[in-house]
């Protein structure tokens, strides 16, 4: 009777826990699962949220592939889903740049999640260099992550995030056009893998291409 009742335990267990993420990604270690539920329950915002982080880990395993580097998935996993943490989780320092802020927070919350803490310091790295203006040192997790964040602020992508910025209060969406202008002239000499210059082309051809399109239809930007 108790072995039945612990087979039954197990197999709710098994329903209730997630084996992947939304879009696919293996949720292979209980720790994974935690911080995976935390960006489900609290990080939510069209532009930072826990899908941003989806598509960021997604991608920086292509550039991993493309260019023939070996990433700790365990050490990305980790950055992809905390490194824009700041956003929801903010530091008492309010001035402290947003990376900087994860990797302040962000071992305490692995810790307690069970993560393997030899690898704490890759994760801090990660969350420091990764936006696209950053340096993100020689470390594969670090570099992939720096490109995968930069190629999500180009594209189509680019444009749907930037411009959930605007808020219903503000007047129009030029100010976000115009930091989209400058994404896909600044960001594509940024990228450092391969994979990503190749992709960053495409984003950036991409994106250029709405933002004429939408000069067009706004009567050269009068009525936008």
């Amino acid at each position: 009777m108790i072995v039945a009742l612990g087979a039954i335990f197990a197999a709710l267990l098994a329903v209730v826990q997630p084996t992947q993420t939304a879009t696919g990604i293996p949720l292979d270690a209980a720790w994974k699962v935690t911080i995976y539920d935390l960006a489900r329950a609290k990080f939510h915002h069209p532009a930072w949220g826990w899908q941003h982080s989806e598509r960021n880990y997604r991608i920086a395993l292509q550039l991993a592939r493309g260019d023939g580097l070996r990433v700790d998935t365990d050490v990305l996993f980790a950055a992809a889903f905390l490194h824009d943490m700041a956003a929801f989780m903010p530091c008492v320092d309010t001035k402290l740049e947003h990376g900087e802020c994860a990797a302040q927070q962000t071992g305490a919350i692995l810790r307690a999640a069970g993560f393997p803490m030899e690898k704490l310091s890759a994760v801090e790295a990660a969350e420091r260099g990764h936006m696209y203006y950053s340096n993100p040192g020689t470390q594969p997790e670090a570099i992939v992550l720096h490109d995968a964040d930069s190629l999500d602020f180009l594209g189509d992508i680019g444009a749907a995030r930037m411009i959930s910025l605007t808020g219903a209060s503000a007047e129009s969406f030029a100010r976000e056009v115009k930091t989209l202008r400058d994404f896909v002239h600044d960001i594509p000499p940024r990228l450092i893998t391969k994979t990503a210059q190749a992709m960053g082309i495409v984003r950036a051809a991409e994106l250029e291409h709405f933002l004429d399109t939408l000069k067009t239809e706004t009567f050269d930007q009068q009525a936008m």
